[in-house]
């Protein structure tokens, strides 16, 4: 994917403000549980920050990093979880050289909870993925892929449930239409479907029989669909129940989440981050009971003031050795 025009949102994700009160003084309200979610999206296997000849973002991201900032904000909040949407592999020699093992296993050492498939994650076949999938300590989610007589049905959930506090989170993942993307011998045996009519059951599933307070889509569809394929706009607008779409594949740089209403008029929010592990979304939902009633979104740069985490700095010498 190339990357897209920097998109410049208002801050319409603020729900709470008809409550007459600023975010900041949500964080002492006695009502109020905060939830954090934190996201990422096509990352494409840069361990490493972006070196010196690349322009803007020369000296940008890395995932040590990413694990200092993670690790800070779970001080701050313990309820919070850390998100991905896809396109992990491809962009470096480290996935010409580890095919997706150190990424995954980095990512794991960073304390990612749940992450979506990207194509490029099909990059070198369905078998190379899956081996790459024993280096993943976090849950792997997709509803519109049909994996029947391939190993990733042994992985690859359609949803997972999280419990953060007195708050049940539903988190589903869809993919892209891969016919256009892979070559036909990297995707054997899997299949796209239409998320719509999927998701349609699975946020049922979700709201009314595990009764989750909020329900999450890692998607790596882009914002936007091209012919019948949808996009997080067509999602947000045709498919009722769902409350936050981590967005990806476009490479779309949000300063805000975009709200989107439902065929019922409730809002939608989709957040995409770029793209290179540049920015970490951050996502701070405020719940009264078990009712959404407020969402205060920012990205947050992985620059320099980020002191990287020798533990996950240390990994890549140590797996290299141990893989190579």
């Amino acid at each position: 994917m190339k990357r897209r025009e920097f998109l410049k949102t208002t801050g319409a994700a603020i729900l709470g403000l008809t409550l007459g009160i600023g975010w900041k003084e949500w964080l002492y309200a006695d009502d109020l549980f905060r939830l954090t979610l934190l996201q990422t999206n096509d990352t494409h296997s840069r361990i490493d920050p972006f070196p010196p000849d690349s322009g803007r973002n020369a000296g940008l991201g890395g995932i040590a990093r990413r694990a200092t900032f993670v690790k800070q904000v779970r001080q701050e909040n313990p309820h919070t979880l850390l998100l991905d949407a896809g396109d992990v592999f491809q962009g470096t020699p480290y996935f010409n050289l580890y095919r997706g093992k150190i990424e995954y296993h980095t990512m794991s050492l960073c304390g990612y909870d749940v992450v979506t498939l990207g194509n490029h994650e099909f990059d070198n076949g369905v078998a190379s993925l899956y081996q790459a999938m024993e280096y993943a300590q976090f849950e792997l989610v997709n509803c519109n892929y049909q994996m029947d007589g391939t190993p990733l049905v042994h992985r690859v959930k359609p949803y997972v449930l999280k419990s953060l506090g007195e708050i049940r989170v539903g988190i589903t993942g869809v993919g892209v239409r891969l016919d256009d993307l892979v070559a036909p011998k990297n995707r054997e045996g899997i299949r796209y479907l239409d998320p719509r009519p999927i998701l349609k059951e699975i946020v049922n599933i979700l709201r009314y029989d595990h009764r989750c307070a909020l329900v999450v889509v890692i998607s790596h569809l882009g914002i936007d669909g091209r012919g019948d394929h949808p996009g997080d706009r067509q999602l947000a607008r045709d498919v009722e129940g769902i409350d936050f779409i981590v967005g990806g594949h476009s490479h779309t740089f949000m300063q805000q989440p975009e709200v989107v209403r439902s065929p019922s008029g409730h809002p939608v929010h989709i957040f995409q981050v770029g793209y290179g592990g540049i920015y970490v979304g951050r996502s701070d939902l405020f719940f009264r009971r078990d009712k959404l009633v407020g969402v205060y979104s920012s990205v947050i740069p992985m620059n320099a003031s980020l002191v990287p985490d020798e533990s996950v700095l240390e990994h890549p010498v140590e797996f290299i050795g141990r893989v190579g």
